[in-house]
């Protein structure tokens, strides 16, 4: 993003925005509305919303910096008009009140904006799904009014099948808390998104919806979500009661997650009065330790015939048991590398007479 060409009062907003909001709201392009002056003064906004991205067009005037910018939405949401029904049902207690009292020298007044609006189009989205001609969605609709954090979407277009989709967030536990030194910035969420296809016609025995895992990326660290399997959804089901389900595993598997770091630092730990103290290691998942060491005389390094150092392959198998002690495990693999080094010692000694 060329910063040094984008209006000083306008720069000092979007950089707040992107340094201080709670979403990872991302800048998609940015443009100049003018071809005189050449000044950046217009782009695209990527929101995170429902588990998929939204975008919105930011357009302010370089040449009235001082004036509120106009927000174009997506071509699909033609009849979202956030602010057109002030003081009716579904708004927000104080409607327009970011433009209201619009200040350009406030850093902060893009990004409340921004988040505003986002409110006022989760309300449309809600009124949009409520009136779906849909028995299904609606009683599904009906059981999740307790939860909070639901976000939902209505999908529909001449190109585009009509259905439903729900971004539920699991587990009402801080994942942030759970982990010592947490690093990440953004509160960490785990969401199931569920898709029903809207029918006008009454089944039944309807099919069970599209179901996916969705979580933070940075979550990856403590625990994939790529390694858990869903469970069923039986005949019958409905969200209400498939989420505590869900929910149970989750809980339990995220526990053994957190409980997993303790085990690999008393590891690591365990391994420093055999190979020294580690040159580096990973001091929050305790995923990874670096330790230079040596065993025996081997100063010579050794290359292939195309001049390249030989090295020994990844090893993926080494001696390992969940009943062994931290001490005892580190022992064991001390032991296995020793052994490891004398057998990659011979086979440089083989390759090295083979090109002779």
């Amino acid at each position: 993003m060329a910063i040094d060409t984008v209006p000083p009062l306008i720069a000092a907003q979007l950089n707040y925005l992107l340094s201080h909001s709670p979403l990872p709201i991302k800048v998609e392009q940015m443009w100049s509305g003018s071809k005189n002056h050449g000044l950046l003064d217009r782009f695209t906004l990527v929101i995170p919303f429902c588990l998929d991205y939204i975008r919105w067009d930011v357009i302010y005037n370089a040449l009235y910096p001082l004036a509120a910018p106009d927000i174009i939405f997506g071509p699909e949401d033609e009849s979202f008009h956030p602010y057109h029904t002030a003081g009716g049902e579904g708004d927000l207690k104080s409607p327009n009140k970011s433009l209201s009292d619009w200040n350009c020298k406030d850093p902060t007044r893009l990004l409340s904006l921004i988040l505003e609006l986002r409110e006022l189009y989760m309300t449309y989205q809600r009124k949009r799904v409520g009136g779906v001609e849909d028995e299904r969605v609606k009683f599904e609709l009906s059981t999740i009014v307790p939860r909070e954090g639901i976000e939902m979407y209505m999908s529909s277009g001449i190109e585009k099948t009509e259905e439903v989709k729900f971004a539920v967030p699991l587990l009402g536990v801080d994942i942030n808390k759970m982990v010592t030194g947490c690093p990440w910035r953004h509160q960490q969420k785990i969401f199931l998104q569920v898709i029903f296809p809207v029918g006008k016609k009454y089944m039944s025995a309807p099919s069970a919806p599209r179901l996916k895992l969705v979580d933070s990326p940075e979550l990856k660290a403590l625990f994939s979500i790529e390694d858990f399997r869903l469970p069923p959804w039986l005949d019958g089901m409905c969200m209400a009661e498939y989420l505590p389900i869900l929910e149970g595993l989750l809980q339990s598997q995220i526990v053994d997650a957190v409980s997993s770091i303790d085990v690999r630092r008393k590891f690591i730990v365990a391994l420093a009065p055999l190979f020294g103290r580690p040159v580096e290691a990973d001091p929050v998942f305790c995923r990874k330790a670096a330790f230079l060491t040596s065993s025996g005389v081997f100063t010579f390094l050794h290359f292939n015939p195309s001049g390249a150092p030989i090295k020994s392959s990844i090893i993926t198998e080494f001696p390992w048991s969940p009943r062994w002690e931290s001490s005892e495990m580190a022992e064991r693999f001390f032991d296995f590398l020793v052994e490891e080094c004398l057998n990659f010692k011979k086979y440089c000694n083989e390759s090295l007479l083979q090109q002779r």
